[in-house]
């Protein structure tokens, strides 16, 4: 797909995501053992045959950097195009700490897009745990010839106060708009979108000499009725974040065969940083039930509906259950563990007891001791 080119939003850093979020931003959120959550969109695109693909960033994106690198893992390292990383101080004079959405975002980077060699540019953030079939929407906004295409759901997969749902009519052009509401209206809108170029550039200047931050509210809300938006309906599994705890649901959803089925469609592969590690060792004692682990890990203890990424050590003695251990966690012999997420290199020490709860799971900081 030459004629597509790929924008994904990654400066978003969710303070609602508390302990996930201290150290990097949203997208980078590791997730399912192995993955992060960018690599959910940048393969999606991939699959699709995008090669050029602009990622925006803003701060907190030292643990994305390492992540993504030149973008070999994707087949992005490329001479002409591939993957760019576009920091707002190389394109406009940001002086705020953060983008307050994704107009300001885009305006950051207008000389980026006035570059495009595409005529279509697909949105997307790069938050989101979605297998979508962009070359499937590319020609359904081809067809119809719609102005914008936005991906929507039916499901309710994401916290109200912080989604935009959609209603629309039979042919599926958008008839109305709900921004934030207080419960689901319509379809939940996954804010992707596809448009064109100059359709594109048109937008932010309008934004942008209006004071306008929110595509939702400045483009989707405010131009319904002059412009022709397109619904394209996803009916794939969909995992959203917005706090801890929609974190540790839709991770515990990866337990379920039929979402990974879903999420993982070996036609569409996810893929994700190769770290090469060797293959998990499992202790004379140890004993796994119904569990996601990974690479490079050792096991020696009971694991019951866990996710376990690379590299985590669980000691003689220690009970998990219902955990997610990040990378480099190590669990001391004896240890119980509930209900709990740990982030990056953290020391759970030798007969430490931690219980949360199912629906408000403990989260402990990268690199603590408890």
């Amino acid at each position: 797909m030459n004629n597509l080119h790929g924008l994904v939003f990654a400066y978003r850093s969710n303070k609602d995501l508390r302990e996930l979020t201290q150290h990097r931003n949203t997208c980078s959120i590791p997730f399912g053992g192995r993955y992060r959550l960018v690599d959910f969109t940048l393969s999606s695109m991939v699959n699709a045959g995008i090669t050029d693909i602009g990622l925006i960033v803003h701060s907190s994106y030292q643990s994305l950097l390492d992540h993504v690198g030149s973008g070999k893992d994707w087949d992005l390292s490329r001479k002409h195009g591939g993957l760019r990383i576009l920091p707002p101080f190389g394109y406009a004079d940001v002086i705020s700490s953060d983008y307050y959405g994704r107009m300001d975002s885009l305006a950051g980077v207008r000389s980026y897009l006035e570059n495009i060699r595409q005529d279509y540019v697909i949105l997307a953030g790069g938050d989101l745990a979605a297998n979508l079939p962009i070359q499937e929407i590319y020609e359904q906004h081809l067809a119809t010839k719609a102005d914008i295409t936005t991906v929507v759901t039916c499901q309710n997969v994401g916290e109200p106060r912080s989604c935009t749902y959609l209603s629309s009519g039979p042919d599926g052009r958008v008839t109305d708009v709900f921004v934030h509401p207080k419960s689901p209206m319509g379809c939940e809108s996954l804010e992707v979108y596809i448009l064109s170029k100059q359709l594109l550039l048109s937008v932010v200047d309008h934004c942008t000499t209006h004071n306008i931050h929110s595509f939702s509210e400045g483009v989707i809300l405010a131009m319904k009725d002059r412009l022709h938006i397109h619904t394209y309906e996803f009916g794939g599994y969909v995992g959203r974040f917005h706090t801890v705890g929609a974190y540790y649901e839709h991770s515990m959803e990866l337990l379920d065969p039929a979402v990974r089925a879903s999420l993982f469609d070996p036609r569409f592969p996810i893929k994700t940083k190769d770290q090469s590690n060797p293959s998990t060792y499992y202790g004379l004692e140890a004993h796994t039930v119904d569990s996601l682990i990974a690479d490079g890990c050792k096991v020696e203890g009971e694991v019951d509906h866990c996710i376990l990424f690379r590299g985590v050590t669980v000691e003689k003695g220690a009970r998990l259950s219902h955990c997610i251990l990040f990378q480099g966690t190590h669990v001391g012999a004896g240890a119980t563990l509930q209900y709990a997420i740990t982030d990056k290199d953290v020391l759970i020490n030798p007969g430490r007891m931690l219980m949360g709860h199912e629906s408000y799971p403990i989260a402990i900081a990268k690199r603590s001791q408890v």
